[in-house]
């Protein structure tokens, strides 16, 4: 059984101006108890409801700064919530900043077990997968490069390549993948729309308001961290695309 369920959950973020404090201004600091690098409080997400069970296709929306990749990121685990709950049921795959946490000096053949292993794999079903990685990436010899020399479109594509290569129960997706050349965009395309027709729950976050349309039997409209909007892709999209057209023309 895999569900998402996030009642009343808030993140939020203490920041500092500066990084780094000088020894003699922390120093002073302590002595007259007046800080000048003072903590700034951000509120990325405010009292979150959200609720999906199998089957569940639900599309996030909003404008740039919304929260909708914040969300995904609580979702994934990756944010602690700071108050409320969050519940994740399920094998969870995020297609979203593929390239963090490439072990630079290994190899491709290396960094595919690597990745795997992080994404709940042993090294007997690593083992089974390997060489479907490598001949879906159409790397070849670069496998035996480290990866530090790769191009950046080299590296999103061995980092596609790896995580589709599960068949997940709760999918989190963050906009369409571009990785490589037109063919392989394509083939991308073709391999991540397969496994969202074999998820059981997929949260979907686009500005693509067709695609959301197409895929998701729920919207969720974020506005500056807090749910404006929740219903099914007619009603919701609707309502935002009309509200942004208004933004738009007050900024023009």
């Amino acid at each position: 059984m895999s569900r998402v369920f996030l009642d009343n959950v808030s993140l939020t973020f203490h920041l500092r101006q500066c990084g780094r404090v000088p020894f003699k201004e922390f120093v002073v600091r302590q002595m007259f108890r007046k800080s000048r690098n003072p903590i700034t409080e951000v509120r990325a997400l405010r009292n979150i409801q959200l609720e999906a069970h199998e089957g569940d296709r639900v599309g996030v929306i909003g404008h740039n700064g919304a929260g909708k990749s914040t969300l995904l990121k609580l979702l994934a685990g990756i944010y602690p919530p700071t108050s409320g709950t969050r519940i994740v049921e399920g094998q969870i795959s995020s297609l979203f900043e593929l390239t963090l946490g490439f072990e630079m000096e290994a190899n491709g053949w290396e960094n595919i077990a690597f990745r795997s292993y992080l994404q709940g794999a042993t090294p007997k079903t690593v083992r089974s997968k390997i060489e479907s990685i490598a001949e879906f990436s159409e790397l070849g010899e670069f496998l035996d490069m480290p990866v530090r020399y790769y191009s950046s479109g080299m590296l999103l594509r061995l980092a596609f390549s790896i995580s589709t290569s599960i068949e997940p129960e709760v999918l989190l997706v963050d906009e369409v993948l571009s990785a490589g050349d037109l063919a392989f965009q394509d083939k991308a395309r073709a391999r991540m729309y397969g496994m969202m027709e074999k998820a059981k729950v997929i949260v979907m976050v686009s500005h693509d308001l067709k695609s959301i349309s197409n895929l998701c039997n729920h919207v969720i409209w974020l506005d500056h961290g807090t749910i404006r909007m929740v219903g099914r892709p007619e009603e919701v999209i609707p309502q935002y695309a009309q509200h942004m057209h208004k933004a738009a023309k007050l900024a023009a």
